[in-house]
């Protein structure tokens, strides 16, 4: 079995249990955040959409450098107030994302992939580790944090691994 045959059953499920999550986003509550220091429901739920397509970026590039280039404008983040436009994000970057894995040649999953900060390297993986990473961990990460939102605005939290306590 080779690296994209094995990421992508595991892809389509986690996907799925991120879209279904996405789905639940109450559009009324978007701007609600549980503290000043957080991203608002609109914002964290933006940015698991915007997640989805690292996996491409990880496959199709050699690095990210989250410092923009002298002059360059900062990278333009989306901030949803529409939970249509946060799921649109997702699926368009969810396909691409299924593609450039399933199109990946098997060498490719090996070559080193780095992550910077300008000159300061975040952490330098193969490209396989990366997907785990940024893609997978990231997502997963975010995804509990959203459940915590939903939860905390009375939103009914789905199935993620095992039933919720809405879904029993």
């Amino acid at each position: 079995m080779n690296p994209a045959q094995m990421l992508l059953p595991e892809f389509d499920n986690e996907m799925k249990t991120t879209r279904r999550l996405l789905e639940r986003v109450p559009e009324e509550k978007m701007g609600w955040q549980p503290h000043e220091k957080s991203m608002t429901l609109g914002r964290l739920a933006s940015h698991i959409a915007e997640l989805t397509g690292l996996g491409a970026t990880v496959l199709t590039t050699e690095f990210r450098d989250m410092v923009p280039a002298a002059g360059a404008p900062p990278p333009k983040r989306l901030d949803s107030r529409s939970r249509q436009e946060v799921l649109d994000v997702f699926d368009a970057n969810v396909a691409k994302t299924r593609a450039a894995i399933a199109e990946a040649e098997d060498a490719a999953f090996a070559q080193t992939w780095t992550l910077r900060a300008g000159d300061h390297v975040i952490f330098s993986l193969p490209r396989l580790g990366a997907i785990r990473t940024m893609l997978f961990s990231h997502i997963i990460h975010h995804r509990g944090q959203l459940s915590v939102y939903l939860r905390l605005t009375d939103t009914p939290v789905p199935s993620i691994y095992g039933p919720s306590a809405d879904e029993q």
